[in-house]
């Protein structure tokens, strides 16, 4: 177990050490990037989505991506992969409130949407990852999701003709912790959603929201105070918050990253797109519907020590509370996209 814990250390390190060196000495690229690269078309409104100069897309990059990300062979038992917990049909999130890992092992978080993944300037809800490509080895690692080691898992696919050979198409290399991390981060950047209700009506369809819906665009945007942390196109301000969750585990949130006091029970401000298709809700998943979560924040959170201060008691009646859940519905995007059903850019057929 000591020797995982540390393997499982030098790994992240070498990860994180990796994309801190290239992303600081490369910018992000959009449409105009080196070369004329393959783009992802962006959701209208979003603006480029951000490819680092040292992992640009192609459709043969992608496309490992995409089959590493649906291949259970990454795991422990091969019975897990990525998107165990995060399902296509459901944003790229999981229905349970916490996933289960090789052997029925449950996590301690939910599993977030991925949808628009590439847009989040720090990725887990603690914030605890800076880029895609850093992200992928904590699950792989985590003995209660792949449990999985890094070297390992290498291995296996190097010994597989098939997969070697891809690799050596893709990257010019066999599989290693670059190429192997690259690709999945590459397929996940592509992971887009656009055509919401809400985008429709603010373009100009006056007829996209239902009444219902238009009354809690307006308490959303009003006296709700949603918009205080639900910014931008995004629906979120990515910052850190305590929302007044009453305290039932030992997950101390933000502080693990920060090993500040005043960050303890601190998660990231989710994004509210597609929200209707990612329950249920809260780091831990505790909350089964949005109705729930409305109740929750309408009363105010539970007063739990470190609570923010704008989580306030809100005098919200019945009709109210369902016009705001009709609102959030409206957030669901009519088309997601991922893999090279995504891509566009100069030269790409």
């Amino acid at each position: 177990m000591l020797g995982r814990q540390i393997w499982s250390r030098v790994a992240r390190l070498c990860v994180a050490g990796l994309v801190t060196l290239v992303v600081a000495g490369c910018e992000i690229i959009g449409p105009d990037g080196p070369g004329g690269g393959l783009i992802v078309q962006a959701p209208p409104g979003y603006g480029p989505v951000p490819i680092p100069a040292h992992n640009q897309l192609s459709i043969q990059k992608v496309e490992l991506g995409e089959q590493l990300f649906f291949d259970p062979a990454l795991s422990r038992d091969g019975t897990i992969s990525c998107a165990s917990c995060h399902l296509p049909d459901r944003a790229f999130s999981d229905v349970t409130p916490v996933s289960s890992g090789v052997e029925g092992r449950k996590g301690r978080r939910n599993s977030p949407g991925l949808v628009n993944v590439a847009y989040a300037p720090l990725l887990f809800w603690d914030g605890g990852s800076f880029a895609l490509e850093n992200q992928v080895v904590a699950p792989l690692e985590d003995p209660n999701e792949m449990d999985a080691e890094l070297e390992d898992v290498l291995r296996t696919l190097n010994a597989d003709a098939a997969y070697r050979q891809r690799f050596e198409e893709v990257f010019g290399d066999s599989v290693t912790v670059r190429t192997f991390t690259q690709a999945i981060a590459a397929f996940q950047r592509t992971i887009v959603g656009s055509g919401a209700p809400f985008d429709e009506y603010i373009a100009g369809d006056r007829s996209a929201l239902s009444a219902a819906a238009r009354r809690g665009l307006e308490l959303f945007e009003g006296r709700a105070g949603c918009r205080n942390c639900h910014a931008g196109v995004r629906f979120t301000d990515d910052s850190f918050r305590n929302n007044g969750l009453a305290f039932a585990s030992a997950d101390s949130g933000r502080a693990r990253i920060t090993l500040r006091a005043e960050d303890f029970a601190r998660f990231r401000v989710p994004s509210l797109r597609n929200v209707g298709l990612t329950a249920p809700y809260m780091h831990d998943g505790r909350l089964a519907s949005l109705e729930s979560v409305v109740d929750h924040y309408a009363a105010g959170g539970s007063g739990s020590r470190g609570q923010d201060n704008l989580i306030q008691p809100i005098d919200l009646t019945q009709q109210e509370r369902d016009d705001l859940v009709a609102f959030l519905h409206a957030l669901t995007d009519v088309e997601v996209r991922s893999g090279v059903d995504a891509l566009g850019g100069a030269g790409y057929e």
